[in-house]
């Protein structure tokens, strides 16, 4: 088996074993960067040189990349923007600190959607990263080049964030798994803004086991966030305990409407396959889901327009030279952001505007009141509810969508950011292109059992075999 190949626990055992040392560990993966990267473009940049452990703790010397809006000592922070192209990292994110902490090693730093606003990596200010799978699509976004970078083993692990299903939404079109921790469970400190009520750091990995290690680290305790609650709980402890008698909802409308009709084939047999383990899936109606996805675009633009409001070219931000003073904030405005994070801030500022805030942010957040309450409720009869990840396949590089044709790749996903609740996605087949994901929700900080069943599922879908999944069909690549 290749060094790549193997998963974060087997790194672990690799190294304390003595059978390879941290810097032959990291001289390997870096060589798979310098040959991958070039046309996969998942790196906005990465370290040549040798990086010594911090401590010889739970992950030392394991090499990870972190998504570019997540901030890390010695490395710029551009969240894929010209806003912020050189800024230079004032201090460690708490998950960078707990990573280093543990002897994880940051070796690169991932491309993203400019400001994590877009869902195909295509709206970075510097490149587009392309899908491993299948060159000519997207990988999905906004934590595009994390999923990449993990999928064809760059890495063993990243990190990303995830606002309205950007970790999932990735990791499903590029075969790995995503995870969205309950809001609250991982400090958000030193992570860049987008719409700070549904922000969410969590892991990229190739098995759940790994995303329930990662999580194990990066859940501590953190002083800085008041948004994080402290929840003791050891995630790999009952992970491989069996799922017999466990209820899950599908919910109906998940695949009624704008789903494609392979993802519908490839779900319906993952349903079978969970009737395989014991668990009894019931198909229930929420006529209000569909609101989830407006609503998700009211409240988040409102945010994004309030939290980017910083970058003017005086406090924070680009400073363009300009012999009109009046304007040199709007000039940098102008210049610093990328088409989509202007369209959503402009949306945002209307949307608070006094004529329409009545009218679309206060029932955005009354709607958004009870689809949570809903979901809850669910959530106390069902130990998790499933859908597909996305109801369309990712399209291809340059395709110009129009709002209409880009909801179907959100729609499944930004509940669990509205209501707080931690989601996964795991592959669950394949499509005449790319890998496709099945999602699974469960009870806000109930993320133990979210693992417990994603496991159980991962082990019986056909796609688990020692730990890890198959590499990506790297078409014109040459393999490190």
């Amino acid at each position: 088996m290749e060094i790549w190949m193997n998963s974060v626990e087997e790194l672990v055992k690799l190294i304390k074993t003595k059978k390879i040392n941290a810097k032959e560990l990291q001289s390997y993966y870096q060589n798979r960067i310098i040959t991958l990267d070039e046309k996969l473009k998942a790196f906005i940049e990465y370290k040549r040189d040798y990086q010594k452990p911090k401590s010889p703790l739970t992950l030392e010397g394991i090499p990870y990349a972190l998504k570019d809006n997540i901030l890390a000592l010695d490395t710029r922070t551009t969240a894929a923007s010209k806003m912020l192209w050189n800024y230079h990292s004032p201090y460690n994110a708490s998950v960078v600190e707990q990573l280093s902490s543990s002897g994880a090693v940051l070796i690169g730093k991932t491309n993203m959607d400019e400001f994590s606003m877009g869902s195909t990596t295509e709206n970075s200010a510097f490149f587009a990263t392309k899908n491993p799978w299948n060159l000519e699509c997207n990988p999905g976004g906004s934590s595009g080049g994390s999923a990449v970078a993990v999928s064809t083993g760059m890495v063993p692990f990243a990190l990303g964030s995830d606002t309205g299903g950007s970790i999932r939404l990735p990791a499903s079109y590029c075969g790995v798994v995503g995870l969205k921790p309950s809001y609250g469970l991982v400090s958000r400190y030193g992570l860049i803004a987008f719409c700070s009520s549904m922000d969410q750091i969590g892991p990229i990995t190739r098995s759940v086991r790994d995303a329930a290690f990662i999580l194990n680290v990066i859940s501590q305790a953190c002083p800085y966030d008041s948004n994080k609650i402290d929840v003791h709980k050891d995630y790999l402890k009952d992970i491989e305990e069996p799922v017999r008698g466990f209820r899950v909802a599908r919910i109906h409308e998940t695949v009624e409407k704008n789903c494609d009709s392979l993802i519908r084939k490839r779900f319906e047999e993952a349903v079978i396959k969970l009737q395989w383990l014991g668990v009894k899936v019931d198909s229930v109606t929420f006529e209000q889901y569909h609101q989830a996805y407006p609503v998700y675009k009211v409240l988040s633009n409102a945010e994004a327009s309030s939290n980017l409001a910083r970058y003017d070219g005086l406090s924070y931000g680009l400073k363009f030279k300009t012999d009109d003073k009046v304007n040199q904030s709007a000039q940098t405005r102008q210049r610093g952001f990328g088409q989509e994070v202007k369209r959503r801030i402009l949306q945002g500022t209307m949307n608070l505007s006094q004529p329409n805030e009545n009218s679309y942010y206060k029932q955005a957040l009354a709607m958004r009141s009870k689809l949570s309450k809903h979901i809850n409720h669910l959530l106390t009869i069902y130990d998790a509810i499933i859908s597909p990840v996305s109801g369309r396949t990712p399209g291809k590089l340059g395709e110009n969508l129009n709002i209409h044709q880009v909801e179907p790749y959100d729609v499944h996903t930004c509940l669990a950011n509205l209501a707080g609740i931690p989601a996964i996605s795991v592959p669950m087949g394949y499509t005449e292109k790319t890998p496709v994901g099945i999602q699974f929700m469960a009870a806000r900080f109930a993320d133990d059992k979210l693992l417990q069943i994603a496991r159980a599922f991962e082990k019986t879908a056909g796609f688990y075999e020692d730990g890890f999944y198959p590499a990506p069909h790297l078409e014109g690549i040459q393999d490190a």
